[in-house]
């Protein structure tokens, strides 16, 4: 097992969204980040501009370049000074790692909900557990958006237990909507175009993946007029509709 550059702040973890996979890394300190597979390279970048600002690094691309692939190795460079002009960087440093995409109908599974912000527990239990194909992460398991902090405890736990070797699904959690920094949790996970609610195909295994939102009616005074979920849920309902009309490259496709 290859160990992981001093500015990640946990292994790698290779998400499911759609029909595509995102590479997503907590580092330390700010960098610029990139994958290469295969003979492609893929950029995590604002409309061609390599990101920096973000302690997060998310890397997109068609899922099965890596199916087919098998490997992938993470590039970066560490930010010096970023300036108008004349930036200062750090040498080109390197993680490499195998994939093994979900295949064959024999599916083994490991699901975690409501670690809130836990990584020993969760991590020793998935690795008690044996070998797995894909790790579900099913909300809740940032303690709460407080603290912008607390969404590396994802990262945490998906790269720890997968070491970026096989896919994760995430999907996020009601405690997750509190906080102020919870406008800004599509920039920390997996999302489809900054969608929280999505299908998903790994393999054979197609999936649904749903946010209802908060537990209580909008104008509980928890929320501090802060939310407005039944609305979310009618534009949800209304791409659940969209996906039923297109079952047939959905849940029906081969």
């Amino acid at each position: 097992m290859n160990n992981i550059p001093e500015i990640f702040k946990t292994y790698p973890a290779v998400y499911a969204v759609g029909d595509r996979y995102i590479i997503t890394v907590a580092v330390n300190e700010p960098c610029t980040m990139w994958a290469k597979i295969g003979d492609n390279e893929y950029f995590d970048d604002s409309n061609g501009i390599l990101r920096t600002a973000s302690l997060t690094h998310k890397v997109e691309f068609p899922a099965k370049v890596l199916d087919e692939a098998r490997e992938y190795t993470l590039y970066f460079r560490k930010v010096i000074e970023r300036k108008p002009y004349f930036s200062q960087m750090d040498e080109v440093g390197q993680f490499s790692a195998k994939f093994r995409p979900l295949e064959g109908d024999n599916i083994r599974i490991f699901h975690i909900a409501d670690a809130h912000n836990r990584i020993t527990g969760p991590v020793n239990a998935a690795k008690a557990d044996g070998e797995h194909d894909l790790l579900v992460l099913n909300g809740d398991i940032p303690n709460h958006s407080g603290d912008i902090a607390y969404f590396a405890a994802i990262h945490c736990i998906a790269g720890e237990i997968t070491k970026g070797e096989y896919p994760v699904i995430f999907s996020r959690g009601n405690h997750d909507m509190r906080g102020i920094y919870a406008e800004n949790i599509q920039d920390h996970t997996p999302t489809d175009n900054g969608r929280s609610y999505f299908s998903v195909r790994v393999g054979s295994l197609w999936a649904l993946v749903l946010d209802c939102g908060e537990d209580k009616p909008d104008g509980n005074d928890e929320y501090g007029h802060t939310i407005c979920c039944a609305d979310f849920r009618r534009r949800q309902t209304e791409y659940i509709e969209k996906i039923i009309s297109n079952a047939k490259n959905e849940y029906l496709a081969e």
